[in-house]
């Protein structure tokens, strides 16, 4: 109860819930808030946590396409007075190429249409926003989120996932969501390791200032060197091949050189490319992020 206390005095919200793992918490939230004859519109790209949330809940699936507010927007007036009642899921940051929502336009679409909206910032969260609460605060349209979810096992370092949400009937999805209900607590060895990092989140604001030199300085030296990666900097760094077998000759290449990075392959990618995932973070050094740059460069695009 005391991390649930933390994350909502963290988020400025009312209440917290805490799962056992981030995927739980998209599968119980989701379930729980939708069920069949009401809809689900998520961004194309959402995690499998989110498609399986979805097909738990019985809920009508409408997807849109990437981070495309139009086909959004044409989505929500299909749907009519249904609208309403939708539940709108988007992520912060996505996973595989580390692009960001549009949460300012979307928000101007929930003044218009009045869905419900969940933002996941598992990826965002302690990096974005001037205090670290994600994309939502980073875009200043926190107050419009209705639900925020995310995991502790990216920039927490930890293992379980949470929901905050001012709804005052957040409580009751600890007795509506099965995968809440039926899975066992963390231990108290990871709240307590958990709670630690939330702390040090709050208080070191000069680990997110040493994540973003790191984020800029890799990100720009790989695009120097003519790699093709996601739009934007940030903790997720991902470079992109035209053919899983040259991903895959990339990614061993990499290793030899003492660089280990993530292969992504279809079709868990988006638009069926394969990719060399890095994940940057604080405890990277300067002479690091080099030395996995050289090791780029050795390889070539």
């Amino acid at each position: 109860m005391a991390l649930e206390r933390e994350l909502a005095d963290f988020f400025g919200r009312r209440g917290a819930i805490v799962f056992s793992a981030g995927y739980l918490a998209n599968l119980g939230m989701i379930s729980a808030l939708v069920r069949r004859g009401d809809t689900a519109v998520i961004d194309l790209d959402c995690h499998a946590s989110i498609y399986d949330g979805c097909s738990l809940s019985g809920a009508d699936v409408l997807p849109f396409r990437h981070n495309d507010v139009a086909n959004l927007e044409r989505r929500l007036d299909r749907l009519g007075e249904r609208a309403r009642d939708a539940l709108v899921i988007v992520e912060g940051i996505y996973s595989m190429l580390g692009d960001r929502a549009p949460l300012a336009e979307i928000a101007r679409l929930k003044e218009r249409y009045g869905f419900f909206l969940m933002v996941d910032e598992a990826h965002s969260l302690g990096v974005f926003g001037a205090t670290g609460r994600g994309m939502a605060e980073e875009a200043g349209v926190e107050d419009t989120v209705d639900f925020v979810v995310g995991t502790f096992s990216k920039s927490l370092g930890g293992v379980g996932g949470f929901c905050v949400s001012d709804h005052p009937e957040l409580d009751l999805v600890r007795y509506a969501s099965r995968p809440y209900i039926f899975t066992a607590s963390p231990p108290p060895s990871v709240v307590a390791s958990t709670r630690a990092a939330l702390r040090a989140l709050r208080e070191r604001s000069d680990l997110r200032e040493r994540l973003w030199e790191n984020a800029r300085r890799l990100y720009g030296r790989l695009r120097e060197l003519g790699f093709r990666l996601g739009p934007d900097p940030g903790p997720v760094v991902a470079a992109r091949f035209d053919s899983a077998e040259r991903a895959l000759a990339f990614w061993r290449g990499l290793v030899e050189r003492g660089v280990y990075v993530n292969l992504m392959l279809p079709p868990a990618t988006p638009g069926g490319e394969s990719l060399v995932r890095c994940s940057v973070s604080a405890a990277h050094t300067p002479e690091q992020v080099d030395h996995i740059c050289d090791a780029f460069a050795a390889l070539g695009p």
